[in-house]
């Protein structure tokens, strides 16, 4: 059930990430997840919001302007 609108039907599907660090835009690509198809509203499990910490703490390591990722292929 979609928190916001509270429809009953999701579908699985992937979509980017984009996090702001300090001067620093982080955009993961291809991340697993769950979509409401009444809103639109997207939502991660807890092993992915897990695995975009993980991520995200890498990219911060780079300290690239723009660092874009890709979930699928970072160990």
């Amino acid at each position: 059930m979609c928190m916001f609108c509270k429809g009953d039907q999701t579908i699985n599907t992937t979509t980017s990430h984009v996090v702001t660090y300090k001067d620093c835009v982080i955009v993961i690509r291809n991340v697993p997840c769950e979509e409401c198809t009444q809103c639109g509203e997207k939502f991660y499990s807890n092993d992915v919001a897990l695995r975009l910490d993980d991520i995200v703490a890498q990219a911060r390591q780079l300290m690239q302007e723009v660092s874009v990722m890709d979930y699928c292929k970072v160990a």
